[in-house]
C-alpha cells in the first residue's frame, strides 16, 4: 500500500496509518440484488498536496468499511457482467471528509475527478483533481467589492498648493479615494504662516494639528503614505503622500528656481514622470499659477468643495411665479378655508415638488384676481399655501415703512413673523435690506416687546486702504463701519409720530439709541443671544466659518437677519460661490423656520438703480 498524502488536520496527523486501513463485510442480499452498485470513497485531502486517494470495492466484494473517521459516499454506476477491467471516464464528486472530533473551519471541498474503474484486486487509485477548490463565498465578496471600486477608474494623485490649506484646513479630507502628495516647500510655507491671530493663521496652525495626528496613528508609515481615514475623516479613503526625496525635473529657465510656486510645479513635472500613467493634477487657489501650470502642460485645478454652487447654477431667490394656467389647470382641485385674517388654500399636482417650505409664490396676470401667499407645508404631492399681510397698505406700516414692491413685502412678512428664527436678504444697493431689517427690529423691541434688544454687526473689511486704529470703546471704534445704520435711523425717527418737535426726536434718537447695539465680531466666540434681534450686515464678505459662529450665537427666542449684496465683495479669496451668505441660503433652503428673498428693485434714487445697472 503506498504511504498516505499528509492529513489535512492536527488532530488526523496524529492518527495511526491503521486507522485508514479499509475493513471488508459481506454484502446484503439487496445489495447483491441491486442492479447498481454504490462504491464508497474514503478520501484525504491535503491543502499542500493536490491528490486524493480512492479506494474502490470490486464488483464481487460489495461495500468495504473503514474505522476510518466515515467520508461522503459518492456514487459510481458500472455494468454487470464485465469480465476484463475497461477504463470508463466517469465524472465522480468526490468529497473531502474531516474527522468527525474536528471542527470544521470551513464548508466541504468538492472536486471533480475521473475515476477509472478496476478490478477486486487492484491497489488503491490515485486521482488528481481536475478543478481546484473555490475560496469561501467572504472572500468572493470582497473581492467583488474591490473589483466595482477598480472599475469606476484609477484613483488620481493631487499635489495641494498652500493656499488651499490655509484656505479650507479640511481639504485633506476631501478628496474621497484619491491621494494627496505634499511637496516639501508646502510645509515651509506653512509654518511661516503660523504665528498670528488671523484667521489664515489658525488655518494653519489646524492643518499642522491635522498633520501630527495622521503621523502619530497607530500603524502610520510615511514611507508608504499615512491613511486619510485613520484618524476617523470616514469620506477620505485615500493615503496621504509627503515629499521624503529630492525629485529630478527640468523647467523652462525663465522660472526662477527659489520661488515656492515654481518648485511646486517641478514637484508635479516629476511626479506625472514617475507615476505615469497615472493622473497627477495640481489644486491651487492660485489663479496665475495655474495658468502657469497649464502653459507648462501641467493639469490643474481650482479648489471647488469650497463652492456652494457652481458658476451655472442659480442661487436660491425664495419667490417663485405660477404659471399663466395655474387656476385653470388646478382651480377645481383647490381647497380653500378661512383662518383668521389669512386664507389657506391646499393645491395638488407635479408643480409641488420644485416648491419648499417658507418659499413665495405669486401669480399675477391681467383680467384675473392675483395670489400673494408663502408655502406652509408640503405633504407627497400636496402643499398649503398661506396668504400674505399687506404691508403696502398704510395700516399695516412697519415702524413707519411700507413695502414698496413686492419682494419688499415678501421681506416683511418674514421679517416679522415669529416663527422664523433666520432671515436672509440678498439684493443690489438700494433695496432696502437694512431699512426693514431696523424698521421690523425696532417694532418687535419697542411695541410688541417680542425681544429684548436689537445687536447689529459687521464685517470689518474696507473698500479701499485702512485707515488704521481707531480710538475709544468697542462700539466707538465700530461707528465709522456703521454709517448705514445711522443714515437708516435718521430716516427712521423723521417718519415716526408725525412733527414731535426738537425735544421729541431727540427722545425718540435716545430711546432707540439705548436698544441697539453694536457689537464687532472679534468677540462673538463664546457669547450666547437670548430673546435678541441680531443683524449682520455686509454679510457677503464673510467665510461660512465666520457665518457659522455668529449664526451659532442664538439662544432661545433670538431672530437672526443677514443680508448682503453678492456683487459687492470685498473680501479677498471670496467669490459669489464661496461667500459665507452663498452658504447660508443654499444650506437653510426648505427648512421650515428660516427664510430668503432676494430683493431685486432699487428703490433709493433713480441715480442709485441706474448705477447698479451700468456700473
Amino acid at each position: 500500500m503506498p504511504p498516505l498524502p499528509p492529513a489535512p488536520t492536527r488532530r488526523a496527523a496524529q492518527l495511526p496509518p491503521e486507522a485508514f486501513k479499509p475493513v471488508a463485510r459481506k454484502a446484503s442480499a439487496a445489495e447483491k440484488s441491486a442492479p447498481d452498485e454504490v462504491v464508497p470513497v474514503a478520501a484525504v485531502t491535503s491543502p499542500l498536496v493536490d491528490t486524493v486517494v480512492v479506494t474502490a470495492a470490486s464488483r464481487k466484494g460489495g461495500r468495504r468499511r473503514s474505522d476510518a473517521p466515515a467520508a461522503v459516499p459518492a456514487v459510481a454506476s458500472s455494468r454487470r457482467g464485465a469480465q476484463t477491467p475497461a477504463l470508463v471516464q466517469a465524472p465522480v464528486s468526490v468529497v473531502a471528509a474531516v474527522p468527525a472530533s474536528t471542527p470544521v473551519a470551513t464548508p466541504p471541498v468538492v472536486v471533480s475527478a475521473v475515476v477509472a474503474s478496476a478490478p477486486a484486486s487492484a491497489a488503491p487509485v490515485v486521482v488528481s483533481p481536475a478543478v481546484v477548490a473555490p475560496a469561501p463565498q467572504s472572500r468572493q465578496r470582497s473581492r467583488g467589492r474591490k473589483a466595482v471600486r477598480s472599475s469606476s477608474g484609477p484613483t488620481k494623485l493631487f499635489v495641494l498648493d498652500t493656499n488651499v490649506l490655509l484656505h479650507d484646513p479640511t481639504s485633506l479630507f476631501r478628496f474621497e479615494e484619491h491621494d494627496i502628495y505634499l511637496p516639501m516647500i508646502v510645509l515651509e510655507e506653512l509654518d511661516a504662516h503660523k504665528k498670528g491671530m488671523t484667521e489664515v493663521a489658525r488655518n494653519g496652525r489646524q492643518v499642522s494639528r491635522s498633520l501630527d495626528g495622521l503621523a502619530a496613528a497607530q500603524g502610520a508609515d510615511i514611507g508608504q503614505g499615512l491613511k486619510l481615514d485613520s484618524t476617523g475623516q470616514r469620506g477620505a479613503t485615500g493615503h496621504l503622500y509627503f515629499q521624503t526625496s529630492a525629485l529630478d525635473y527640468q523647467l523652462p529657465t525663465s522660472l526662477p528656481q527659489g520661488k515656492a510656486d515654481n518648485q511646486i510645479l517641478g514637484v508635479v513635472e516629476a511626479l506625472r514622470k514617475l507615476h505615469a500613467p497615472r493622473e497627477v493634477v495640481l489644486v491651487s487657489k492660485d489663479i496665475n499659477m495655474r495658468v502657469k501650470a497649464r502653459a507648462l502642460g501641467l493639469p490643474a485645478e481650482d479648489y471647488q468643495n469650497d463652492k456652494a454652487l457652481d458658476d451655472d447654477d442659480l442661487l436660491y431667490s425664495g419667490a417663485l411665479a405660477l404659471p399663466a394656467d395655474f387656476w385653470s389647470r388646478h382651480g377645481k382641485a383647490v381647497e380653500s378655508w378661512q383662518s383668521g385674517p389669512n386664507t389657506f388654500y391646499r393645491v395638488s399636482g407635479p408643480m409641488v415638488a420644485q416648491w419648499m417650505i417658507n418659499q413665495f409664490v405669486y401669480f399675477e396676470a391681467p383680467g384675473e384676481p392675483s395670489l400673494y401667499a408663502r408655502v406652509t407645508e408640503i405633504r407627497d404631492k400636496t402643499a398649503v399655501l398661506r396668504t400674505l399681510k399687506d404691508y403696502a397698505h398704510a395700516k399695516n406700516a412697519v415702524w413707519g415703512v411700507n413695502s414698496r414692491n413686492r419682494e419688499q413685502n415678501f421681506a416683511l412678512n418674514l421679517l416679522m413673523d415669529p416663527e422664523v428664527d433666520l432671515v436672509t436678504l440678498t439684493g443690489t444697493a438700494g433695496t432696502g435690506k437694512t431699512l426693514m431689517a431696523l424698521a421690523a427690529g425696532l417694532t418687535q423691541v419697542l411695541d410688541e416687546r417680542r425681544y429684548t434688544e436689537i445687536i447689529m454687526t459687521r464685517a470689518t473689511v474696507s473698500v479701499g486702504e485702512d485707515i488704521g486704529f481707531l480710538p475709544g470703546t468697542e462700539e466707538e471704534k465700530m461707528g465709522p463701519w456703521m454709517g448705514a445704520l445711522d443714515d437708516n435711523l435718521e430716516f427712521l425717527a423723521k417718519g415716526e409720530g408725525g412733527n414731535p418737535g426738537e425735544w421729541g426726536r431727540a427722545a425718540t434718537n435716545e430711546l432707540i439709541r439705548s436698544r441697539i447695539k453694536i457689537k464687532s465680531m472679534n468677540f462673538m466666540r463664546g457669547r450666547t443671544f437670548m430673546n435678541k434681534y441680531v443683524i449682520i450686515d455686509e454679510a457677503q464678505n464673510l467665510t461660512p466659518k465666520q457665518l457659522k459662529t455668529l449664526i451659532t450665537r442664538a439662544g432661545p427666542g433670538t431672530k437672526i437677519v443677514c443680508m448682503g449684496n453678492l456683487a459687492q465683495i470685498d473680501t479677498p479669496y471670496l467669490t459669489e460661490g464661496s461667500s459665507g451668505l452663498t452658504f447660508t441660503v443654499d444650506r437653510f433652503k426648505g427648512w421650515p423656520h428660516s427664510g430668503h428673498i432676494t430683493l431685486a428693485r432699487g428703490e433709493r434714487s433713480r441715480l442709485a438703480d441706474f448705477a447698479s445697472d451700468v456700473l
